[in-house]
């Protein structure tokens, strides 16, 4: 029986540990098929592609077993950030709809060498990649491990990352209406060590996403707007899963804020 996109998306974990078995060329075919539909509604060009390990000289020191990986680069231009972690999590989503699993790696992969599979020249860069294949029967201990470290299994409850109307008012799930289910799948999203930058306050018809800053920039710039883009990808599939209509718009509320937050973007019901 085919899973929701919400039952995928609940199902999601970061797999750093696969079966070493690769994928046959049929399998390629249809990663690449469900790759190319990934796109993302903010207008930046993202294209997903495959690569082959072993062509490639692509490696990660935190994956076992794996034989292949998705990327994609990108122009540093508006909106870049959201735009590339809304279409990465697009690809990551659909190709646990196709029984393989996926780990976004932000820092803890072999950028030159992807950067060079990829063909980036000046202007361009790689954000991240990720390992694709048939999870293993058992972790490593050594993602075993990191998953401990980061606490992957769990995530701040519902009412401290969404609001109704400013953010002095903590929004109980049973009071999202429409949005909840779509914000809860934002709130289960991965991120850079399990930091959760989403923030969302609902007012009436819209919902405005915010970034709460925890982490410093570095040179590839603001990595926890990538992962904003990433809960707006789980929000937006869900919501448009259960029929509602809506869109992505910049119209910054013009709320009080608390420390350290930013205004990214708002959804509209159409």
């Amino acid at each position: 029986m085919e899973r929701s996109v919400f039952e995928l998306i609940k199902e999601r974990r970061s797999v750093r540990t696969f079966d070493g078995k690769g994928l046959a060329a049929a399998e390629r075919d249809a990663i690449e098929k469900m790759l190319s539909g990934c796109t993302n509604p903010f207008g930046v060009d993202v294209r997903m592609v495959l690569l082959d390990k072993k062509a490639h000289g692509l490696s990660s020191p935190v994956v076992i077993g794996e034989d292949a990986y998705i990327s994609a680069k990108v122009k540093r231009e508006k909106n870049f950030e959201i735009a590339y972690g809304y279409t990465f999590e697009a690809a990551c989503v659909g190709a646990l709809s196709l029984g393989y699993g996926t780990v976004i790696l932000a820092a803890t992969f072999n950028r030159p060498a992807f950067e060079s599979a990829l063909g980036v020249v000046e202007g361009e860069f790689v954000p991240a990649a990720s390992p694709i294949g048939r999870t293993a029967a058992k972790m490593s201990l050594r993602e075993t491990i990191m998953r401990k470290g980061a606490k992957s299994d769990t995530r701040l409850p519902f009412e401290e990352l969404f609001f109704g109307d400013s953010f002095a008012k903590p929004l109980p799930f049973g009071n999202a209406g429409i949005f909840a289910d779509a914000l809860e799948a934002c709130r289960i999203a991965p991120s850079a060590t399990n930091r959760q930058p989403w923030r969302a306050v609902v007012c009436g018809d819209r919902v405005h996403f915010f970034e709460k800053r925890s982490m410093k920039d570095n040179p590839l710039g603001d990595v926890q707007k990538i992962d904003v883009g990433i809960g707006l990808c789980h929000f937006d599939l869900v919501m448009k899963e259960e029929g509602h209509t809506g869109s992505f718009i910049f119209d910054d509320p013009k709320i009080g804020l608390p420390d350290r937050t930013e205004y990214i973007v708002t959804y509209q019901i159409n």
